[in-house]
């Protein structure tokens, strides 16, 4: 664990009184992660990620304001410590819990426990999607996916193969039929990882949403597609007749957003300069 050597200095002062074999490191696409007891500690992995932090901490201020039934990281300190080789950072409280295991959702009953909270989940992020503040707060970019797709075209294509370029054709031209929605709060990585969970009395207890570096106003689908993406298509079809949400249209804008999970990666990699995500968004491409 290079990083709690590199930075000794700052996750000593940040995280008083912890010792290095306490905590635990986990990299994101655009941060490095230091987990304590209590709080978090979020290293930018690039400068684009660093310049992103005070709008990050000024959301997650917000949303931690709202009574969503679920915890939310929230901000307790920014800052960098300049004319030193020390990171920019942010401090966030520590949300309890662990992603729910693919396995554990074979027991019916627990799959019906965990679908009825990710139905409760969205319903919030839709109800919160509508407050003023919110939605003065969080971006809701006009023609978000004809302007990702000619963003693609224009900075991936040339590390494709020709192939590869063929198949992101055909994923991007079906985002053209795609309805602008702008009804809800979208995490935007909505999958397994980020969703932790505890258990009482053998069944799951969702106990928060973490990593919101994503977060956009718009379509529902985007975060029903990461569900499917981490648990399948049968549970996310019993979360989608949960919701009221099981017909035709809603099921071919998640399969289509889906199909760009790869290609949304790759972009973010390579506008942060961040040669490993791209590598591994582009691993079907080239």
């Amino acid at each position: 664990m290079q990083i709690l050597q590199t930075n000794r200095a700052l996750l000593n002062r940040l995280l008083p009184g912890v010792k290095p074999e306490d905590l635990t490191v986990r990299q994101g696409q655009f941060h490095q992660v230091v987990i304590g007891s209590d709080r978090v500690v979020c290293l930018p992995r690039t400068e684009a990620a660093a310049a992103r932090l005070p709008h990050r901490a000024a959301v997650l201020g917000l949303l931690a304001g709202f009574d969503l039934g679920f915890r939310t990281p929230q901000p307790l300190l920014e800052g960098s410590a300049q004319g030193t080789d020390e990171l920019p950072f942010l401090v966030l409280s520590r949300v309890p819990g662990a992603p729910l295991e693919t396995d554990a959702l074979e027991d019916p009953q627990v799959a019906e426990a965990a679908a009825a909270q990710y139905v409760t989940l969205l319903t919030e992020l839709a109800r919160v999607g509508a407050e003023e503040e919110v939605r003065a707060a969080v971006p809701a970019p006009q023609d978000r996916w004809r302007r990702f797709a000619a963003d693609v075209r224009a900075e991936l294509f040339g590390l494709m193969s020709d192939g590869g370029r063929q198949r992101a054709e055909r994923e991007l031209a079906a985002l053209d039929d795609l309805p602008h929605i702008t009804d809800a709060v979208v995490h935007g990585d909505l999958g397994a990882e980020n969703v932790l969970w505890e258990c009482d009395d053998g069944l799951p207890e969702l106990s928060g949403v973490i990593d919101w570096d994503e977060v956009t106003i718009g379509d529902p689908a985007e975060d029903l597609a990461a569900v499917g993406a981490s648990y399948g298509t049968r549970f996310l079809n019993r979360v989608l007749t949960l919701g009221g949400w099981a017909d035709s249209t809603t099921a071919t804008r998640i399969a289509v957003i889906r199909a760009t999970f790869a290609l949304q990666q790759a972009l973010s990699a390579h506008r942060d300069g961040d040669e490993e995500q791209l590598a591994d968004g582009l691993t079907g491409y080239r």
